[in-house]
């Protein structure tokens, strides 16, 4: 419902409210930890992909190591080829440091030599059969895990989207007014989808890393712990110089994620009122703000991957230092025969190993840092105070009689700036009371109260004699009907948006509700009837013809309430007949609430009140309050003054100021 344009506290999001500068997450290890709460249902899937995690980690493990046997063989068959066949490995030694040849020597007394017997290709086949029989059961692990951590990310995700979904149906309108459209969706959509993202990939790289890391670190001092040591060293360096970036990363995430929100916000608002940004010639405005709000999330997402993705290149080059020493120190052991050559190929492969789940962390780095920003925005809307809960036992109004009464209301929607200050009204079974006054007077925050779309401050509002705060919110908007200025259509048929007043109607109601609001005939005209789809605009029917819809669906919910805010304010002349003479039948022997513009709607309203600045100034019926001469006499006369003024509600006023009061 829409609302007059009373002091407010300022948005935090939107256009304007984008351009302030944003600070990184409040709480990173704070909103992680709290997100990994909602894996706790999912345990034991999660303790299955660490088992898969474990079981294709040390398998891959393994491969090396193997795959160094093979080398060692080959290498040795072929230094064995090149002695006589009967020797043995101690004679080759012999000779060669008869020879002078020392160095080879010492490197053949590291192997596992036969001189002269060749190659053993019987047994590099054995071992690489095994190992491609080690890498065929690693990938399988490595396949059955991501399978299982994207049910258990899409199963999160799922509950995690409800859960926004639920807290957005108990938010209150305050939560609405003070929040764009477009920012709203943005952490429904884009938050939660960044948050699912990353579960699917991030959660199980980091997984798969940590045991990698375990499973490295074990092979490498079981080949050499002097390597193994050298290795070491880069581990603090990586760690440092990614704490380093990943700092000066995390801010422009945190920037990225919120203007990403305003962007959103500034389309959702620039094409839902495109006909009006046309009409008053603000494209170019438009454009350019656009323009603005892009460039600010290009140089925010911008400096975010750039500054992230140098954390890559940085454990590159400390891996690729730490290969070079491990190359020439593991070369020299070899020659000096306390290693052997596959020994050393092992443990380069595994030096790459290392690194690389470092390199890989490092660069998920970026992925966490958007991620903690995108899940606190989410759990900010999760925070977000709800409405005042129903009382534990509810009274149920079952046959209502429609007598409303506010007792000494007060109401403010800022501290420092009262609105309604102690209001008694008091509106009769069957009475129509019309609220009329300039803008900012209050006339939509009576309705608002009277829904409890706001809580009051002070006093009470009754219905039939029982305070609206001892019914369920449910029960209450069960008893009105709504009618407002801006209608309400959702992508659907005809049929469907009228039975949306009702959910149990049957066709037959459907259908008579419709002839009531005069919407029978023009439905019938169109080719496919009451099965015509309607996108979210309802841009193939007329304004005129949308309300008349609403008006059907008011009709078909049977309310002992109505509510009609400025219905007929947008139409011409002759639909604005129709409109009325439906409302007409439509307030018969119902209690109705009238939010009015043009006065001359309202005349025959049983009582009107004047609203000014929160308080009502005067009450009675037309005749009685023109015959005062007051607020209201000055602001019905108001609508005759000036040339473009001159008919009013297809009427032309006579010399008389007072003409058809």
């Amino acid at each position: 419902m829409s609302r007059e344009k009373t002091p407010r506290r300022p948005r935090g999001h939107g256009p304007r409210a984008a351009m302030m500068p944003a600070e990184k997450a409040k709480d990173f290890k704070g909103s992680l930890a709290r997100l990994a709460g909602h894996l706790k249902p999912y345990q034991r899937q999660l303790a299955l992909v660490v088992v898969l995690a474990v079981i294709s980690v040390v398998l891959g493990m393994a491969g090396p190591r193997i795959l160094g046997q093979a080398t060692n063989i080959l290498f040795e068959g072929v230094m064995g080829k090149q002695f006589p066949l009967g020797l043995t490995k101690e004679q080759a030694i012999d000779m060669l440091r008869a020879n002078g040849n020392h160095q080879m020597a010492e490197m053949l007394m590291g192997m596992d030599l036969v001189p002269g017997a060749g190659i053993d290709f019987t047994a590099i086949r054995r071992v690489l059969l095994m190992l491609t029989a080690i890498y065929l059961l690693s990938a399988f692990c490595s396949w059955l895990q991501h399978h299982v951590m994207a049910g258990v990310s899409q199963s999160m995700v799922h509950g995690l989207r409800k859960e926004v979904d639920e807290k957005l149906s108990r938010l209150p309108l305050k939560y609405y007014d003070d929040n764009t459209r477009g920012e709203i969706l943005s952490r429904v959509t884009n938050d939660i989808d960044n948050i699912a993202g990353t579960l699917r990939q991030s959660l199980m790289q980091l997984i798969t890393a940590l045991f990698t890391l375990i499973g490295v670190l074990i092979m490498m001092f079981s080949i050499s712990p002097l390597l193994a040591a050298i290795a070491l060293v880069t581990l603090p360096l990586g760690a440092m110089v990614t704490v380093f970036i990943a700092k000066r990363s995390q801010k422009q995430f945190a920037i990225q994620w919120d203007s990403t929100g305003a962007l959103s916000s500034h389309i959702e608002e620039m094409y839902t009122g495109h006909n009006i940004v046309k009409v008053f010639n603000r494209q170019q405005e438009a454009i350019r703000a656009f323009d603005e709000e892009n460039e600010r999330l290009f140089d925010a997402s911008f400096r975010a991957q750039f500054i992230s993705a140098t954390i890559r290149p940085a454990m590159q080059l400390i891996n690729n230092l730490n290969y070079v020493i491990i190359c020439v120190i593991g070369g020299i052991r070899v020659a000096s025969g306390t290693l052997r050559l596959g020994d050393v190929q092992a443990f380069i492969q595994y030096s790459r190993h290392f690194t690389q789940p470092i390199v890989q962390t490092a660069s998920i780095m970026n992925v966490l840092q958007s991620t903690a920003a995108s899940a606190e925005r989410v759990f900010e809307l999760l925070d977000e105070q709800e409405e005042v809960p129903d009382i534990e036992r509810p009274v149920v109004l079952g046959s209502v009689k429609g007598h409303v009464a506010f007792n000494n209301v007060s109401f403010r929607y800022l501290p420092e700036a009262p609105l309604i200050k102690g209001m008694n009204l008091e509106v009769k079974p069957g009475q129509t009371a019309a609220i009329v006054g300039p803008t900012g007077a209050g006339k939509t925050t009576v309705v608002n109260l009277l829904m409890r779309f706001y809580e009051i401050d002070e006093g009470s509002i009754t219905i039939d004699g029982v305070d609206i705060r001892n019914l369920t919110r449910d029960n209450l908007r069960k008893l009105f009907g709504m009618v407002l200025q801006d209608t309400w259509l959702f992508s659907g048929s005809i049929r469907d948006n009228i039975a949306y007043g009702r959910e149990d109607a049957s066709e037959a109601e459907i259908l008579a509700a419709a002839r009531a609001a005069h919407v029978d005939h023009f439905v019938r005209t169109l080719p496919d009837g009451y099965d015509t789809q309607l996108d979210n605009e309802a841009a193939n029917i007329s304004q005129g013809q949308r309300q008349l819809l609403t008006i059907a669906r008011a009709f078909l919910a049977n309310p002992p309430i109505l509510i009609l805010d400025e219905a007929t304010s947008s139409v011409d002349t002759r639909t604005e007949v129709l409109i009325q003479a439906a409302m007409a039948k439509l307030m018969q022997d119902r209690t109705t609430f009238i939010i009015a513009h043009r006065l001359s709607t309202i005349r025959n309203a049983d009582t009107i009140l004047v609203m000014d600045k929160g308080r009502i100034v005067e009450q009675g019926s037309h005749d009685r309050l023109m015959g005062k001469r007051g607020f209201y006499y000055d602001l019905y006369r108001s609508q005759f003054a000036g040339p473009g003024n001159m008919m009013i509600a297809g009427s032309w006023p006579s010399s008389n100021p007072d003409h058809g009061a």
